[in-house]
């Protein structure tokens, strides 16, 4: 399979819903349109931030053919397509193809989290790989899904050639260092958060997809080119600014403090899918607050 660049920043877009619970198409090409013109690499669709677990099947595809219909000239589409069995997430993924994603997003399998060894993981992912007609990104996202990809899994994949690289959101630097070590040299890793982004790019990661990117991207960008450029005062001083509000719309706030997020800087977050919860009144001016320290918020 050709190789593809995953260097850069991408957001992993929320999907916007009506106040019905209906998708909002025309919101989400809204949002995307504002995003060509911000220093972004290209957008996760179907991700975490997505809501992809309370979405349909057909849901979930409508959602990467808006993003991809919506999307600048250049600007690539990664699609969410990791379901709980092989042969579906084989199933999914032909379909994202279908629908314009130029690569799939394959978080681990873990309702049957305590037989997911590195054997069951490595035959899963190589299984979706071959038959996958775009490349693959492996999506390790324990906090969620309670099952950690293994070091060895991750090095014995990367030498797949229709897997591309990795999103890592354990937030072990240790980990990304190791891969890269001991991968194959064209496997590239994306932090899974910004709040150790720059961290991995020291050890070799290529950029990043976070949370934060969807209402941050200016700021990531600059820590990222400040990084290239050896300013590492400057990609420090962004590194640490940014923390509290990456735990905002991640840990402490999640889906409903990104969506609120957006609302406030001008993008359409709107409701979130029951049995999410929009946040209190406390807990909004709370991230009003955080947003403000961090210079997102006038």
């Amino acid at each position: 399979m050709s190789h593809i660049d995953l260097s850069g920043i991408f957001p992993p877009i929320p999907t916007p819903f009506e106040s019905d619970g209906r998708l909002a198409l025309g919101r989400l090409a809204e949002n995307v349109k504002r995003w060509n013109g911000q220093p972004l690499r290209g957008y996760v669709a179907g991700g975490s931030n997505g809501e992809f677990p309370l979405l349909t099947l057909d849901e979930r595809v409508e959602v990467v053919r808006a993003v991809r219909q919506a999307s600048a000239p250049g600007r690539m589409v990664l699609a969410g397509s990791g379901m709980e069995s092989t042969q579906a997430t084989v199933e999914l993924t032909r379909r994202m193809a279908d629908a314009g994603a130029e690569a799939v997003l394959v978080v681990t399998p873990s309702y049957y989290r305590s037989r997911m060894s590195a054997g069951a993981l490595t035959n899963h992912y190589a299984a979706v790989a071959d038959a996958s007609p775009i490349p693959v990104v492996l999506y390790n996202v324990p906090a969620n899904t309670g099952v950690d990809l293994p070091l060895e899994a991750a090095v014995e994949l990367s030498r797949h050639p229709n897997i591309a690289g990795m999103k890592e959101s354990g937030g072990d630097v240790t980990k990304i260092a190791r891969i890269l070590a001991a991968g194959d040299p064209k496997f590239q890793v994306l932090a899974g958060s910004a709040g150790f982004f720059l961290g991995a790019l020291a050890v070799g990661a290529v950029g990043c997809i976070a949370a934060l990117a969807n209402v941050a991207a200016a700021p990531l960008d600059h820590l990222q080119s400040a990084f290239r450029s050896g300013e590492a005062e400057t990609a420090r001083t962004i590194q640490q600014r940014l923390a509290e509000a990456n735990v905002a719309v991640t840990s402490m706030f999640g889906i409903p403090g990104l969506k609120s997020a957006m609302d406030a800087i001008g993008f359409y977050g709107g409701p979130v899918r029951s049995p999410l919860q929009p946040l209190t009144k406390d807990e909004h001016d709370r991230l009003m607050a955080i947003l403000r320290r961090a210079g997102l918020l006038n």
